[in-house]
């Protein structure tokens, strides 16, 4: 481990870190369209550095902890005779063990839960009934980062712009007049400047994490305001609509180019500048089209490059480097060295024209995961997701979880998911064989799609083992048989269906009516296909090693038609 891993462990660890947020700067960068500080007995400027969310079940099994808590939790779904209590025992707890701040949804309308936060001696934030706490919860940790990250940074004003997007909308804003929100390629919000009085509803919802009216969303369809960002680089005028009470908004697209020029730019997002109460400046156009190559530079080294908490997770799941120091990283991380623990990995399927990335659900994730077990751990590598549930109490709740999430993720999302789950694994030390586990079965699974959508690989040996002999087949084209290709040839060039036939055949181990039936043609028919494929293959099927050859050959042509699918 080298000498800057240690420090960004020790970063990690040390509570009162440099560069660490305080709970004004907190509030201010999550503007008051979506938190109101309703009191802070010891004043705004109290520091934080870490969040948790806090269900329930969470909230009543806590006791005295053993170690350092969060510094602000996230009270989600907690009713208020829950946070009551909850927050009478914080108030006995020693002063070191207690948070620093709680958000809650009930803030403004409990006066009971008002008074026990006094008590407790603990800020309490009201959060917008409206906004989504998926929503809440990336940005509070997106504001953490940014605060580590600027402690490290010798020049700050610099990085504000160059390496922080909630600094570069603040910077548009001041020199363009008007109110930024710089959104992903899926139209959320990543960042946004403070809002005054004259932001309209739009602009608020959006930055609540909610869709905008849909009558607005229609008429930007209508304006070919889409088209244009998709196409090109242009500043795009957007007129006020007084209608729908939206006031006027330039907006420029966030283009990735490719990196030999041969692909069209990739879309990676938006950048909004509201119209507040006086006018853009002259050069507001010019202003936005140098934030969208900055924002292009930020988002694609975010896309690249995690966090330093998500660099130390990616290496406990064996990502990046090797030779892992694991007990440094589960004190930095503050998980445990051993016990039970489970790793979850999902994959997007696509299916009935549907599709998904990981990427795009994993602050959801993470959310679902984080209310699971607060002391769950989560990352992202390429288009699949990867869960740590440490310390878990029983096996059946960690798989009726993870069917419970796949199945609202395809009701709620229209996401198709895959999930294969290693457990029991001893302890963090095998963290990282366990999600190589993970990757086995779902690399092979993934054609027998929607089969097994949650699984292990006790419970798929026999999928997964067929399908890495095969991918070792595929690698080898001196064992791919030409005569398959014949048989291919003929069916095209006839526009027959001997291959069909063959593989329903081989599939029912010759039962010829059972292959008429569900071909839906005459018994003789079968028979006449079979012989005519056994003349151009240059086989005979009532021979076993011929069948088993040419099952293996077909199954290998639909491996990689699966893959060219997918």
């Amino acid at each position: 481990m080298t000498a800057d891993d240690r420090a960004h462990l020790r970063a990690l660890a040390d509570p009162d870190q440099p560069g660490a947020s305080t709970l004004r700067e907190l509030l201010t960068a999550l503007d008051t369209a979506v938190v109101e500080l309703v009191h802070a007995p010891s004043g705004d400027d109290v520091v934080i550095t870490s969040v948790a969310l806090a269900e329930s079940a969470d909230l009543a099994a806590a006791g005295e902890p053993a170690t350092s808590v969060p510094h602000l939790y996230l009270h989600v779904g907690v009713t208020n005779a829950e946070a009551v209590r909850w927050l009478d025992d914080v108030a006995r707890r020693a002063p070191e063990h207690r948070p620093r701040a709680v958000m809650s949804k009930a803030a403004l309308r409990s006066s009971a839960l008002r008074t026990a936060a006094r008590r407790a001696g603990i800020a309490l934030v009201a959060v917008h009934p409206k906004a989504r706490w998926d929503h809440v919860l990336p940005l509070v940790q997106r504001m953490l980062d940014r605060s580590r990250q600027q402690a490290s940074s010798p020049d700050s004003s610099l990085l504000a712009m160059d390496t922080d997007l909630f600094g570069l909308a603040q910077i548009v804003a001041s020199n363009a007049r008007g109110m930024v929100s710089i959104e992903d390629a899926h139209s959320r919000v990543l960042a946004y400047s403070p809002s005054d009085e004259s932001a309209d509803e739009l602009r608020t919802l959006s930055i609540l994490g909610r869709e905008g009216p849909r009558d607005y969303l229609r008429a930007l369809h209508t304006w070919g305001v889409y088209d244009r960002l998709r196409d090109s680089d242009e500043v795009v005028d957007v007129p006020a609509h007084a209608e729908l009470g939206t006031k006027r908004r330039l907006v420029v697209s966030i283009r990735r180019p490719s990196e030999d020029g041969s692909a069209a730019p990739a879309m990676l997002g938006t950048i909004w500048l509201q119209q507040g109460d006086r006018p853009f400046a002259p050069d507001a156009a010019d202003v936005l089209r140098g934030a969208s190559a900055i924002a292009a530079r930020v988002i694609s080294r975010g896309l690249n490059a995690p966090s330093t908490e998500g660099l130390l997770i990616q290496r406990l799941f064996g990502v990046r480097g090797e030779g892992v120091d694991v007990p440094s990283l589960a004190g930095a991380l503050n998980l445990p060295l051993t016990g039970p623990a489970a790793v979850i990995g999902f994959a997007t399927s696509a299916t009935e024209g549907r599709h998904g990335t990981v990427a795009d659900l994993g602050s959801t994730l993470r959310l679902h995961a984080s209310s699971f077990r607060r002391d769950s751990v989560a990352t992202l590598v390429g288009d699949r997701a990867y869960v740590l549930l440490p310390g878990y109490t029983s096996e059946s709740a960690v798989a009726a979880w993870t069917r419970q999430l796949v199945e609202q993720f395809e009701r709620r999302r229209s996401q198709l998911l895959r999930a294969a789950i290693a457990m029991p694994v001893a302890g963090l030390a095998q963290v990282a064989g366990a999600r190589a586990e993970v990757d086995r079965v779902l690399d092979g699974t993934a054609a027998t799609f929607p089969e097994g959508r949650v699984t292990t690989l006790a419970e798929s040996r026999t999928a997964v083992l067929l399908g890495e002999i095969l991918d070792l087949v595929r690698r080898h084209p001196d064992l791919h048989d030409p005569r398959l290709h014949t048989l291919l040839d003929h069916d095209a060039l006839h526009d027959t269906t001997l291959r069909e036939t063959v593989e329903t055949y081989l599939t029912r181990h010759g039962d010829v009516r059972g292959v008429a039936e569900e071909l839906r043609v005459h018994p003789n028919t079968v028979r006449y296909r079979v012989r005519r494929a056994e003349e151009i293959l240059g086989m005979d099927l009532s021979d076993a090693a011929d069948r088993l050859l040419l099952q293996l050959q077909l199954s290998l042509l639909r491996r990689g038609e699966d893959t060219a699918r997918t």
